[in-house]
């Protein structure tokens, strides 16, 4: 009975309700933000919780694979919805800050995080070299869109169109050999290096496990729905630019829930399994879920989407994509890490920031 009085994150559920009700009765954004804000702290501790205890049962690639996808589930949701609206920019602006977020600030604070509890942590280097490699060809593969529209304009138009979607479907095609080499002929290239720290942990059923997951995903998409929704007005009412909420203040309050995943996970040593989880979320999103975008806007949408970014986001994805493979290349992982990694997030953001309105 007194378990039932001891404290506990999962009280933080009762927010839940309370943001859907501030949602739906039209109050203030920051109070409808904050409130779905702290209701995805308990839903991301459980996503975290299933995702270690499948890992136990496929291994810390699928393990990751598997967080990744219902992970990136929310910005997928958010972007088709941006893109129904024919915000072309906010989309493109959300891609390139969940890919900013992924690989300096959520890999930054698992490095911090775990670097302030084990001297340094250990993890396979070969899967970093692999998961490096294709986030290479994935930002590389996006000069040629952003090239050709700086060039070219409006001028060619219909071959601007052709190209973004040859473009995408050889990057779907990609993106499924990848995950034939890293899960079926290759999968020990990705196998973990550390233990982990497992002691007193109760171990789950496999379906105990993946339907946690499936519903927790939901309850993450769901409710960051309704956080990203009341991000803009709140970001606004800070006086933040167009540009700094879509790919700052959007891309960090929709991936909350990976925040606190990175502490968990780097908190016990499972650093090959959030490794898998933050570069698979990149990789997905640039080969996956950037793709997928442009072939729903031919059907959805007052016209089709281009993977023509800024060159301010472009390179801002390039050298984070250096940055991330350099920093964690080795294998090692501690605090001063961690600590480079969100330096060079901050620097960013304070960039964005300051950058005029178009």
């Amino acid at each position: 009975m007194k378990s039932l009085f001891k404290p506990s994150i999962y009280w933080l559920l009762v927010f839940v309700p309370v943001a859907l009700f501030l949602d739906y009765s039209g109050a203030r954004a920051p109070l409808v933000f904050f409130s779905a804000g702290l209701s995805i702290i308990p839903i991301a501790r459980l996503i975290g919780l299933s995702t270690e205890q499948l890992a136990a049962y496929t291994g810390d690639a699928a393990g990751g694979l598997l967080n990744a996808t219902f992970g990136n589930l929310p910005e997928l949701i958010i972007a088709l919805v941006v893109l129904n609206a024919g915000l072309h920019e906010m989309v493109l602006a959300s891609l390139a800050g969940a890919i900013l977020a992924n690989l300096l600030l959520k890999m930054g604070v698992a490095f911090l995080v775990g670097g302030l509890k084990f001297h340094s942590q250990d993890y396979n280097a070969n899967s970093i070299r692999v998961y490096g490699s294709m986030m290479l060809i994935a930002t590389s593969s996006m000069f040629i869109p952003s090239a050709f529209h700086s060039f070219f304009g409006t001028s060619f138009a219909a071959s601007e169109n052709t190209l973004n979607i040859v473009l995408s479907v050889t990057l779907l095609v990609s993106y499924i050999l990848y995950l034939i080499f890293m899960l079926k002929t290759h999968a020990e290239a990705f196998k973990s290096q550390g233990d982990g720290d497992d002691e007193k942990e109760e171990k789950w059923t496999l379906y105990r496990a993946l339907g946690t997951l499936i519903v927790s995903a939901v309850g993450a998409a769901f409710m960051s729905e309704v956080l990203v929704g009341a991000a803009e007005a709140t970001g606004k009412a800070m006086g933040m630019t167009g540009l700094f909420i879509g790919v700052v203040f959007l891309a960090v309050a929709g991936g909350a829930a990976d925040l606190i995943t990175a502490f968990s996970m780097a908190s016990k040593n499972k650093m090959d399994l959030y490794i898998g989880i933050v570069m698979g979320s990149s990789i997905q999103i640039a080969l996956f879920v950037g793709p997928i975008l442009v072939l729903c806007s031919l059907f959805i949408g007052p016209a089709q989407l281009t993977l023509s970014f800024v060159p301010s986001l472009l390179g801002s994805m390039f050298f984070a994509v250096l940055l991330g493979i350099m920093v964690a290349g080795d294998g090692k992982s501690n605090w001063y890490k961690g600590v480079q990694l969100i330096l060079f997030y901050l620097i960013l953001a304070i960039m964005f920031y300051f950058i005029p309105v178009h």
